[in-house]
């Protein structure tokens, strides 16, 4: 099976999920905390590009508790100021980046 790296944090629920299931799967998971080893602006910006605005979690709390400012600028500059904001787990894998856990990205995995 493939090697993947998962991006998102330890206490997420669907982190811990997506990641037993593409292990039982097969898949080699590389786990990354955003929090300790924050996105690079190359990442931050290549995440932007894929997935548009859809990877900031505006249901969060960290998002309910941003500044007028920084909920009015740009989801490259939100993730650069507080990473914890991207809608998780994103998964790169050969074929490209997923964002979420949902049934189809996991069938796709064969979880």
């Amino acid at each position: 099976m493939a090697d993947l790296t998962l991006y998102g944090i330890p206490t997420c629920d669907t982190c811990k999920k997506a990641q037993k299931a593409l292990a039982a799967a097969g898949h080699a998971v590389t786990f990354r905390d955003v929090r300790m080893a924050p996105l690079s602006p190359a990442e931050i910006d290549e995440l932007v590009t894929e997935f548009g605005t859809a990877i900031i979690n505006r249901q969060s709390t960290t998002w309910r508790s941003l500044s007028d400012f920084l909920r009015e600028s740009e989801a490259d500059a939100q993730l650069a100021a507080q990473p914890t904001l991207m809608k998780r787990p994103v998964i790169r894998g050969p074929d490209g980046l997923t964002l979420g856990w949902t049934p189809e990205i996991a069938a796709g995995y064969g979880a």
